[in-house]
């Protein structure tokens, strides 16, 4: 089995569509609220319009999605430096124990230090345990001193 991580295109609309609403209908399973907001037309407003949102990649074999990574840049004042947020993470089940999410991590690592990103960072659902166990396995830490807010403009 060959695996390839590239970066998302606007052809993959419909498949990272489908590989996010997987993911949402896991997160609901955990308990979350998750709505399929986001559409192929969202997905190419917002991530090839004049000003993209976000990046990805999406990791294959043969052609066929097997998950798929979305990012945006950030900056840290306190460390001044840029870092990369990873908004989502997906691999499908049946490919999982096959390093699909570690490809993905790694290939946002490489674009951080190519963008000048002094790090990655990202959220976990709390009830995501297998989320929490990749993460830990890969050596993600904690931040023990911050929670992640929000506010409707």
């Amino acid at each position: 089995m060959t695996i390839t991580v590239r970066p998302i295109r606007r052809e993959d609309a419909e498949s990272i569509i489908g590989m996010a609403h997987e993911f949402g209908a896991y997160l609901n399973s955990l308990g979350d609220r998750w709505e399929p907001n986001f559409t192929p037309e969202i997905y190419l407003k917002d991530g090839f319009g004049p000003n993209p949102a976000f990046g990805g990649f999406i990791c294959e074999e043969a052609a066929k999605p097997l998950g798929y990574l979305l990012h945006a840049p950030n900056y840290d004042v306190d460390l001044a430096c840029r870092s990369l947020m990873v908004i989502d993470l997906w691999v499908r089940p049946w490919t999982r124990r096959l390093g699909v999410g570690r490809k993905l991590m790694d290939a946002a690592a490489d674009h951080a230090c190519k963008t000048g990103a002094g790090y990655l960072f990202w959220s976990v659902y709390k009830p995501n345990t297998l989320a929490r166990r990749f993460y830990d396995g890969i050596g993600g830490l904690p931040v023990e001193d911050l929670d992640f807010m929000t506010l409707a403009v």
